[in-house]
């Protein structure tokens, strides 16, 4: 899978979300899929290599509500924008999503990003909101 189109950023960041935080496939695999292996996510000025992404998903699987996210209906991803330009993409978009324990979060992200030859994800720098909806 790569990302060549605004509807292919659009897509990664609807199945990559969702995998990643409810499917039972290895973390590592789901990474590959989209990103290089030496890849920098640097989320709110804290740079992620790819151990600390897979060891930041064992936590986020454990607490969101599986059977919420996991439906075919699931809009735990709002797209606002989504562009692509060559090698670079840019996306702001709202992640909404129900914790384990009827919780919820909400944020509002802002992401820039470089594409690697292949579509795959070199570098994202993002920075999110969180909403006040959350509770």
């Amino acid at each position: 899978m790569g990302i060549h189109s605004e509807r292919d950023l659009a897509d990664f960041l609807i199945i990559y979300t969702r995998d990643m935080a409810v499917s039972d496939e290895e973390p590592g695999a789901i990474l590959d899929r989209y990103f290089v292996p030496d890849f920098e996510y640097c989320n709110d000025g804290l740079v992620i290599d790819r151990q600390r992404m897979i060891d930041h998903v064992r936590p986020v699987r454990r607490n969101v509500d599986k059977e919420a996210m996991a439906a075919d209906d699931w809009s735990g991803v709002e797209i606002h924008e989504a562009l692509v330009s060559g090698d670079r993409i840019a996306a702001r978009w709202t992640l909404r999503t129900t914790l384990r324990k009827g919780k919820t979060f909400a944020a509002e992200i802002y992401m820039f990003g470089r594409l690697a030859l292949d579509g795959r994800i070199l570098r994202i720098d993002q920075v999110s909101r969180q909403l006040e909806e959350a509770r």
